[in-house]
């Protein structure tokens, strides 16, 4: 078979296929503190043992290469896992330490995702509302126009014509992690732009009064990081893209969105010669309203994305309502730029008219866009919206909901800890066999395919995308990928916490066999985060042979 990142590459290529590979993933951002020593000598072979795993499950008639990879030397202090299961009855092919606890990195967003598609519904769409509290008088409404916002993730931002969510292989949200991220054509503020049209539409010309974002629906809770808010307007994030001038000392063209006042951004970054340093930084001042690039960029470089978060998701969203209605031909007589007033807000809602409401798509076009491109804000909001629908405005009470899910669907939740829905918090854990049971879950209900198909597949799209192009188990392998890593100062080089996989093997007939592998406590043997790289090929590599294999 191919190997599963074809070639080898440098710079900006190389770490395009890196990022490919696990970037979005990381659950802290990798730092060492290389500084410029050099990298530790490798360490000498581990003597050959017999099969080190003694009684922790029989790991069957394993491929020899996947054997081989497990003995590598990056591996000798290390601990494997592994699962694999037939689809009908259940039976075990491969094991290894299938009831121990490991670190799940973003495997474990396969259980809030589970949970939230599951309570929700996969046709559940998210209406978000606007409506008019005041009086009416012909085209004038003397009061407010209320924005109620429903946790909608993308407020129309990715949805292409068709309905469906769009995505990348390599998300905007990972763009300040990693180079390559790039960013879908849809606009995002295509919902707030057709709120605006619809009170157009409903006759409301003028607005003697406010707009207010109405985000009671649940309280943000900063336990959850990213922390999901009610009113989500481009994954709360400013896009900035830089491009090469035309020539070397010439200013490099910048463009961002969405562009929303009072946000303002200004770039001194200037281009150098081909193969020169790309280095960019991004500074926000004046609540993160007021951004600024400076560094470099290379003649020959791709365009490279950064991110601004929006500090004020409520704020904006107002300012981006009220600019909206002024495209639309709706005047508002508050001024744009301002506070949100929630004082303002009635307790209820009704008898005052909604004059506009935004559908969204149907929420598993949401959980595939979250478990191809592992979107963490995504993932936490489940959390938050399983809470809500037991009329909670906390979020922590979606855990509650996640368990209950989970005992329905015969996973043994003690062998699952979670803090969060992303995979981040240090203190989650899951073992195989729960992430194999909510796996085979899906497999007993009608949305089957539709759940197998919202994950990464080998050498297709997400966050494999890059791997395996060109050997057998392309397009046959659907999984869910997860890492931790951090720094190890103490030895120049990177500390693995997690590699992990966990999806299905098309076995063909019709066969989806289970399975999950992940290696915990590896080690890289320098401080480039590239490294990382080898280990989470070695991932796929064993996901691929595991496919391959008889």
């Amino acid at each position: 078979m191919g190997h599963p990142i074809r070639g080898v590459a440098c710079g900006a290529a190389l770490r395009r296929r890196a990022a490919a590979a696990f970037a979005a993933l990381l659950l802290v951002t990798l730092a060492s503190g290389t500084g410029a020593r050099a990298a530790p000598a490798p360490a000498p072979p581990p003597t050959p043992s017999p099969w080190p795993y003694g009684d922790a499950g029989d790991p069957g008639r394993l491929d020899p290469r996947i054997t081989a990879i497990m003995r590598k030397p990056e591996y000798r202090h290390a601990q494997w896992g592994l699962l694999q299961t037939e689809p009908a009855g259940g039976r075990v092919l491969h094991s290894m330490f299938p009831g121990q606890f490991f670190v799940p990195g973003s495997t474990a967003k396969l259980f809030p995702v589970s949970g939230t598609w599951r309570t929700l519904g996969t046709d559940h769409r998210f209406v978000t509302p606007v409506h008019a509290v005041g009086t009416r008088t012909g085209a004038t409404l003397t009061g407010d126009l209320d924005l109620v916002a429903q946790g909608d993730l993308t407020l129309g931002g990715r949805t292409r014509p068709d309905g469906t969510v769009a995505y990348t292989d390599l998300d905007h949200t990972y763009a300040n992690d990693f180079p390559g991220a790039t960013l879908t054509p849809e606009n995002p503020l295509a919902g707030i732009d057709q709120l605006a049209r619809q009170v157009r539409a409903s006759g409301i010309t003028r607005v003697e009064g406010d707009v207010i974002v109405d985000s009671r629906l649940f309280a943000p809770d900063p336990v959850l990081d990213p922390t999901p808010t009610p009113l989500i307007i481009n994954d709360n994030l400013i896009d900035l893209l830089t491009t090469p001038g035309d020539r070397a000392g010439a200013a490099a063209r910048l463009d961002w969105r969405p562009k929303v006042a009072p946000y303002q951004v200004t770039s001194t970054v200037k281009t150098v010669a081909a193969g020169g340093p790309t280095n960019i930084t991004v500074t926000a001042t004046g609540g993160g309203t007021r951004i600024h690039l400076s560094g470099t960029i290379a003649a020959d470089a791709q365009p490279l994305l950064r991110t601004s978060p929006v500090t004020d998701p409520n704020t904006f969203g107002r300012t981006a309502l009220i600019e909206a209605l002024a495209r639309a031909g709706v005047q508002v007589t508050a001024a744009a730029n301002g506070p949100n007033p929630v004082a303002r807000l009635p307790r209820s809602y009704e008898g005052r008219p909604r004059v506009a409401a935004y559908t969204s798509p149907p929420y598993d076009q949401y959980a595939k866009l979250i478990l191809k491109v592992s979107h963490n804000l995504g993932a936490n909001l489940g959390i938050c919206l399983m809470a809500v629908t037991t009329g909670s405005h906390q979020c922590a009470d979606g855990f509650p909901v996640l368990a209950d899910f989970l005992d329905r669907a015969g996973v043994d939740r003690e062998q699952v800890e979670l803090m969060d829905g992303r995979g981040g918090n240090p203190a989650d854990r899951a073992t195989p066999q729960a992430l194999v049971q909510m796996l085979a879950y899906w497999q007993r209900t009608p949305e089957a395919r539709r759940f197998r198909e919202a994950l990464p597949i080998l050498g297709v799209d997400g966050l494999l995308a890059e791997n395996c192009r060109s050997c057998p188990a392309r397009g046959k392998v659907f999984g869910k990928t997860g890492a931790a890593v951090g720094g190890d100062s103490l030895n120049d080089r990177l500390a693995v916490g997690a590699i992990t996989i966990a999806g299905y093997l098309d076995k063909g007939g019709g066969r989806f066999d289970p399975f999950y592998a992940g290696v915990n406590g590896a080690s890289t043997p320098t401080a480039n985060p590239v490294d990382v790289l080898s280990i989470a090929n070695d991932l796929a590599l064993i996901a691929a042979h595991l496919q391959e294999s008889p």
